[in-house]
């Protein structure tokens, strides 16, 4: 099978990209800069509608792993960077949706729990039509899905959180640089959820393209519903560095922060029971992955 992947210079494109390779698919990568990646890849700005109907019909997938996003929260909610956010992660997604539908290429796209208004704490369900997304990013990510959704039928929506992997940056880089020389660091006790490794989802995500098992999902590692204190605690213990989790509450995080940050939902529990239902493999426990992570770090 010929997959058009986007964002590969990113955590989770990489590791999809690596997986399809090791599968024998023959993969080729996007991104909008120049890359030294190892793999056959392909300039492409997705939010230029000409230049993505161009390539797409020149590479002539038969899927496209749609990676590539703004997936900076905060930076999201500056006024100057609305139309950036809204340019990449709806109208990059409305461009490649429409060509895929012009070849009928299956295209899956990576969303969030952000679409959510993140209260309660029944898990979300991948079927919940129920958006109240608290900020921009998550905004931008409904209106992303609702592009795929609604210009396709052969279509995965795939929604993730709490994301970790070898390139740029997440909660697990942060943590360890943030507890070097320090006694103690506190992070907030009331957000709940639970991580995701892109090395154990682009297994899972490669599995679903390879179906026509169309339609949304969640997908995170297993091992139960945590808070990011719990979850930094677990890293500081795999790193094996002695550092205080001191929990702290989301308002006592915010006041103490000094600066305006987006809000994150309370509840990102998400439902996964359709992957078994479905027949794919869930993801590893989270706590395995978190060992095997900084152990590659």
């Amino acid at each position: 099978m010929k997959v058009l992947v986007t964002g590969t210079s990113g955590q989770l494109g990489y590791d999809v990209m690596m997986e399809l390779l090791k599968r024998g698919h023959e993969a080729i990568g996007a991104d909008r800069h120049e890359s030294e990646a190892e793999f056959e890849h392909v300039i492409l700005d997705i939010t230029d509608a000409e230049r993505v109907s161009e390539v797409v019909k020149e590479i002539h997938p038969d899927a496209i792993i749609h990676c590539a996003a703004w997936t900076n929260v905060d930076g999201a909610e500056d006024p100057a960077n609305y139309d950036k956010v809204m340019a990449v992660n709806v109208e990059g997604t409305g461009n490649l949706a429409r060509v895929a539908k012009e070849i009928d290429a299956k295209m899956m796209y990576i969303s969030t729990d952000y679409v959510f208004d993140g209260q309660g704490e029944k898990p979300w369900e991948p079927d919940d039509k129920n958006y109240a997304p608290l900020n921009v990013y998550g905004e931008s990510k409904l209106k992303g899905e609702l592009e795929a959704s609604e210009n396709l039928d052969k279509y995965f929506i795939v929604r993730i959180a709490w994301v970790f992997g070898k390139n740029g940056n997440n909660f697990i880089k942060t943590m360890i640089k943030v507890g070097e020389g320090r006694d103690m660091v506190e992070v907030v006790a009331d957000q709940i959820g639970t991580p995701t490794y892109t090395f154990d989802l682009s297994r899972l995500l490669v599995d679903m393209i390879e179906t026509d098992k169309y339609g949304y999902y969640h997908a995170t590692n297993e091992g139960g519903y945590i808070s990011w204190a719990e979850f930094a605690e677990e890293i500081y213990k795999d790193a094996g560095m002695d550092v205080e989790v001191k929990a702290v509450t989301t308002a006592e995080y915010e006041a103490k922060a000094g600066k305006a940050v987006a809000k994150r939902p309370f509840n990102s529990r998400l439902d996964k029971a359709k992957l078994v239902e479905n027949g794919f493999k869930p993801l590893p426990d989270w706590k395995d992955a978190v060992k095997k992570y900084i152990a590659e770090l």
